[in-house]
């Protein structure tokens, strides 16, 4: 292969960090805004051509530090020492007018939520293309033919046409590969992807991964890869820098960090997902019957996005509904919980049939069936303390008040192992993995004997995710309450599901005990799901893109 023009400049350092600092504002309500120090000293170098992982959970530092590479800094974030040199110059050194000339030139970002970084108004192609004409490298008919090469090398789908849809006119996978396409088409030296395939279900973050990895591979570019999952970073990074709390905990080549860790929190990292959940049997009666349930939105006239679906759920048991976005899982949830009236079919719950519409349901259907998000952070009045959001369901469904309120919030912040010490903490205060377990806690305070839990770790780091995992399994042994855990990470699945529900485009396509889903032989859609999930072994990538390959040439 010919040397491409990134090729051709050398394989020289490129970035060089040097004892970064970074402190934050925070705003406690009710108290004085405080500095904080969210980077500590970080040092590290990236040569041309090279990709290093940034990893670590929530907090670390990794997008702070990403972002830093750019001279960036989010609201109430400021760079307060250490050196950023971007191909030999210092650009917090070069003021404002540097820094544009650098963004989307020299360093771009490819973001974690591509749907949230278009512009709705505009067309794919004319986002594509602006950094590279603003900037002058290119003029609007060369980048916009650069832009139709990069989406073919990319895999999307009729690339000389995608240009012209609108970013809700592609799918979440689409989207994420045409931002990386606008990130390419400048020509850059570096680009920082943060957290790009997080949102993804494991069919499409593999696509994306490796249009990624073959993007930075062909254009020699140099990559920032930040994430909190060490499975993907195993495929596509040279050296991994493993962080905490603003610091460097440990730094090595791929191999070395995945295989030999040295530090301790290293190793928990690679260890995570240890949790062994044996299925249980059924009792008798279920306690969730969904009897051929057919949904759509718009009514009957609208679009089917259920068809037909039966389930099962018995006491104290875990039914995991899992398939790809799309494929119905929330919107079964919706319908259970009454939020979306289905247009044929029942839902019958602790003996009795719920009544469609949630507003002609009892308060003991709404106290016997609870929900717990995905986002904790927009679950939650920010205004209220943890006592207050916990004690809101004592009073509203049993009137506790008083001294016996305040006992039995300290009583469930005692169960999901947090205590009496955050009573009268702010949502602001807490840990993603915090204000998940409130919202736990909320949840049990109605004494359910359903909890609907919608992709309640995808957002969470592999170590908080863990905890929250077995905290669950704890208190399904306390309460004997039953799960319905929709979600799309497989690992999850095998962790604590008795009994699984596989989704794809609105119906069920495999149910039954997790024995026996999840042993061979496979219909076609299953076997893509398991065999999507990423492994933390280096070259797995190639082998599973090869495998999807030769299954698509045999049929």
């Amino acid at each position: 292969m010919a040397k491409t023009a990134r090729q051709a400049k050398g394989d020289g350092l490129l970035l060089d960090i040097r004892d970064l600092r970074i402190e934050a504002t925070i705003f406690p309500p009710g108290e004085t805004p405080r500095q904080v120090t969210i980077v500590d000293g970080v040092s590290l170098q990236l040569k041309r051509g090279r990709v290093l992982g940034l990893i670590g959970e929530s907090g670390a530092g990794k997008s702070t530090i990403g972002l830093a590479s750019m001279g960036y800094g989010r609201g109430g974030v400021r760079i307060t020492g250490g050196e950023v040199i971007v191909n030999g110059r210092d650009i917090l050194k070069g003021g404002i007018g540097g820094l544009r000339k650098l963004r989307g030139r020299e360093v771009c970002y490819v973001a974690q939520s591509a749907a949230a970084a278009f512009n709705p108004a505009h067309q794919l192609m004319d986002q594509v293309v602006e950094a590279a004409v603003r900037h002058g490298t290119l003029t609007r008919a060369e980048a916009a033919k650069k832009a139709v090469d990069l989406f073919r090398k990319l895999g999307l789908p009729n690339p000389d046409t995608i240009g012209k849809r609108y970013p809700h006119q592609v799918s979440g996978g689409q989207l994420q590969r045409v931002m990386t396409a606008m990130a390419l088409c400048s020509d850059p030296d570096l680009i920082v992807f943060d957290e790009p395939t997080t949102a993804l279900d494991v069919t499409t973050q593999i696509d994306v991964l490796a249009a990624i990895k073959d993007a930075i591979r062909d254009f020699g570019v140099a990559a920032l890869y930040i994430t909190h999952d060490l499975a993907v970073v195993a495929q596509v990074s040279d050296e991994i820098m493993v962080l905490r709390h603003g610091k460097m905990v440990e730094h090595g080549v791929t191999e070395q960090i995945i295989h030999r860790p040295s530090q301790e929190y290293t190793k928990a990292l690679v260890s995570v997902r240890s949790i062994v959940h044996e299925e249980k049997k059924p009792s008798p009666e279920p306690l969730l019957k969904v009897e051929n349930v057919t949904a759509a939105y718009g009514g009957a006239a609208g679009v089917k996005v259920l068809k037909n679906v039966s389930v099962e759920l018995h006491p104290g048991q875990t039914l995991a509904v899992v398939g790809e976005s799309g494929s119905g899982k929330s919107t079964l949830a919706r319908v259970i919980t009454g939020l979306l009236p289905p247009i044929e079919g029942s839902v019958r719950f602790a003996g009795r049939t719920l009544s469609r519409a949630l507003a002609q349901r009892t308060k003991d259907d709404l106290r016997e069936l609870q929900m717990i998000y995905q986002m904790a952070d927009v679950a939650m009045n920010p205004r209220q303390t943890v006592a207050t959001i916990i004690g809101r369901p004592l009073e509203f469904y049993f009137g506790t008040r008083g001294a016996e309120r305040d006992r039995r919030v300290v009583e469930l912040l005692d169960e999901i192992e947090m205590g009496a010490k955050f009573l009268d903490r702010y949502p602001a205060e807490l840990s993603g993995g915090q204000k998940q377990r409130v919202c736990i806690a909320r949840a049990l305070a109605a004494k359910p004997k359903l909890i609907i839990c919608d992709e309640v770790t995808s957002a969470l780091d592999p170590l908080v995710a863990d905890g929250i995992l077995k905290l669950l399994l704890n208190l399904q042994k306390i309460e004997n309450v039953a799960y319905l855990f929709i979600t799309h990470d497989l690992a999850t699945v095998k962790a604590i599901a008795d009994s699984i529900a596989v989704m794809y485009r609105g119906e069920v396509v495999r149910y039954g005990a997790k024995s026996t889903v999840l042993a061979p032989p496979f219909d076609a859609y299953t076997d893509l799901l398991l065999s999507s999930v990423p492994e933390m072994e280096i070259g797995w990538l190639e082998t599973a893109i090869k495998g999807r390959r030769m299954q698509s040439a045999g049929n």
